[in-house]
């Protein structure tokens, strides 16, 4: 056997191998969410659908009202990505094209909220919430992560290659910063965009810690928090909390595949050094 052929070999087994890594708890996942508790601790576990996806998905309604917590959830991640994209890309353009003092340090200790743990700002974010009189509201969930670090270094990254010559000529036409900004910098930033608008969408999508300590109202609850609050000392609903994590995969896939042709060339965008 030549070598190219047992490279290729090897490599398509070790992507059938991490194929079936990701693809087989998925699948068990929406398996599990069309059988009861019962069925889903049986011995053997169930392989194949079953009837009771209605009786979970009504029993989950009847629960956390779950098409509102839905309805919670999108509206605050989609008012997320927007907000946190327009301040990292603002952000990110002012450190790749700007000169100014002390960018540099202000750069490096943007980048040590990369390192430093979320639990050591909860109790801080948590009294500030409370002093604006913010509990239980979507501003106290979307706000204290707009200016996310690893967003802006993404959007620093992308636009370092984008050269100093256009935006010369762009202000010897005439241009305005802003309109420079929108007309000139953000279109070849797309592939980079459509990498943050993913992760963004993503990390708020996912969000549990921070909505479940400042939402109290199950009215107001994001998916993450709904879920863990069906979850019982001595009765839990398997199969509901299945049905319900198998519904908020889908707006997730749903974005990816939307934005997936931007999403590697965006990310490979941030890899350029200075």
């Amino acid at each position: 056997m030549k070598p190219r052929q047992r490279n290729s070999i090897l490599l398509t087994s070790t992507l059938a191998i991490a194929l079936a890594v990701v693809a087989v708890p998925f699948y068990w996942l929406v398996i599990a969410s069309t059988h009861s508790s019962g069925e889903i601790f049986g011995s053997p576990p169930p392989l194949l659908p079953g009837g009771e996806f209605v009786n979970n998905l009504s029993s989950l309604q009847e629960s956390a009202s779950f098409g509102r917590v839905i309805v919670n959830s999108s509206l605050i991640a989609v008012i997320y990505t927007v907000c946190a994209g327009a301040v990292c890309t603002l952000a990110g353009y002012g450190f790749a094209k700007y000169r100014f003092k002390a960018r540099e340090a202000l750069f490096g200790l943007l980048m040590l909220g990369l390192v430093i743990p979320t639990q050591v700002t909860l109790i801080p974010l948590f009294k500030l919430m409370a002093e604006l009189e913010w509990l239980n509201t979507y501003q106290a969930v979307i706000m204290p992560n707009l200016a996310l670090p690893f967003g802006i270094f993404l959007m620093r990254q992308s636009m370092l290659a984008l050269p100093d010559e256009l935006l010369d000529s762009g202000r010897m036409d005439g241009c305005g910063e802003l309109r420079l900004f929108w007309k000139v910098v953000l279109p070849p930033m797309r592939p980079a965009l459509a990498a943050l608008a993913i992760f963004l969408f993503l990390f708020q999508w996912n969000d549990f810690i921070w909505p479940l300590i400042v939402l109290r109202d199950g009215a107001s609850f994001t998916i993450p928090v709904a879920l863990a609050s069906l979850q019982g000392v001595d009765d839990t609903d398997y199969g509901a909390i299945l049905t319900g994590t198998a519904l908020a995969a889908v707006p997730m896939a749903l974005v990816f595949l939307a934005l997936q042709r931007h999403f590697v060339s965006g990310l490979l965008a941030g890899a350029v050094k200075e």
